[in-house]
């Protein structure tokens, strides 16, 4: 069961519910969209049953209680919605906070949730050991995860000579990009709900021609951790038609971080170097030369 999601469990366990259970999980099945965020007392009051059942039927389904429960709806929510749905979904649970400190409030709640249920800090040292020790380092993020990509490849450009942002638009293009990764290489894949196919396909086609893979994605059991060798889970929660991208920022911020501890010397040189260029193409604003 402990692989399962939600939907997967509810119909393995149908043939040992309740009716008030069966209810519960058509409910559920539905209407997740609605369920990912009710209290057990609104979920059970808009199920027809009791809020005891809600919460007996977390633990029927082996959830250690609700709130377990309820963030493996969200899980499908993440998963499944499109964007039409997500959009139609954030419009309700915004209504009662407003839209500035929902926003503010999940971002801190999924920071908290990296922290506690994501990273694994022995995952983390061992991804940076890794790219320490490449030769090269290819970097993939499509859709919205490209900007984390980009972010994560300007600063790794400060601390290593063969940095590669893969910037492709089709699957094609992506694996000709990575046509000549292999061992010694390293190539950190970053995919979120909804799943980017291009990023599987290319941590699939670097690890079959023997690089080291990376993951930074939302769990362990994300299709492209199937092909990683290294998995760094940062906590993500589904927004308007944007996701929370906190936890995963924050995962490159110490990536980024750690790299340059390890490298302290070889740094300094090259951030001296850059700060002389900036000096003297009086590229950055300082008070003083105005």
């Amino acid at each position: 069961m402990e692989h399962m999601n939600i939907l997967q469990r509810m119909e393995a366990k149908a043939s040992s519910f309740s009716k008030g259970q069966r209810r519960l999980a058509d409910y559920i099945t539905n209407n997740y969209d609605i369920a990912a965020y009710l209290t057990a007392s609104k979920l059970g009051k808009e199920a027809g049953v009791s809020e005891s059942t809600v919460v007996r039927f977390a633990y029927q389904l082996d959830y250690d209680g609700y709130p377990e429960l309820q963030k493996a709806i969200q899980v499908i929510v993440k998963t499944n919605s499109n964007s039409m749905q997500r959009m139609s979904l954030s419009s309700k649970r915004y209504q009662e906070k407003g839209v500035l400190k929902s926003i503010l409030t999940t971002d801190m709640e999924r920071l908290k949730d990296t922290i506690h249920f994501g990273i694994d800090e022995a995952e983390f040292n061992k991804a940076v050991n890794l790219i320490n020790d490449s030769r090269r380092v290819y970097i993939l993020g499509a859709r919205s995860a490209a900007y984390l990509a980009g972010l994560l490849g300007y600063y790794f450009k400060m601390l290593f000579d063969k940095v590669i942002v893969v910037e492709t638009a089709s699957t094609s293009e992506t694996l000709e990009q990575i046509s000549n990764i292999g061992e010694k290489d390293v190539l950190i894949g970053v995919s979120f709900p909804r799943y980017s196919k291009r990023t599987i396909r290319a941590l699939q086609y670097a690890s079959n021609h023997g690089a080291d893979t990376i993951a930074l994605t939302d769990n362990v059991h994300s299709p492209i951790a199937e092909y990683a060798d290294s998995i760094l889970v940062a906590k993500t929660d589904v927004m308007t038609i944007v996701d929370s991208m906190v936890g995963p920022l924050s995962i490159v911020n110490a990536l980024v971080s750690a790299l340059a501890l390890l490298r302290k010397e070889e740094v300094e040189k090259r951030l001296m170097a850059r700060e002389e260029l900036w000096n003297e193409y009086d590229d950055v604003y300082n008070r003083s030369n105005q």
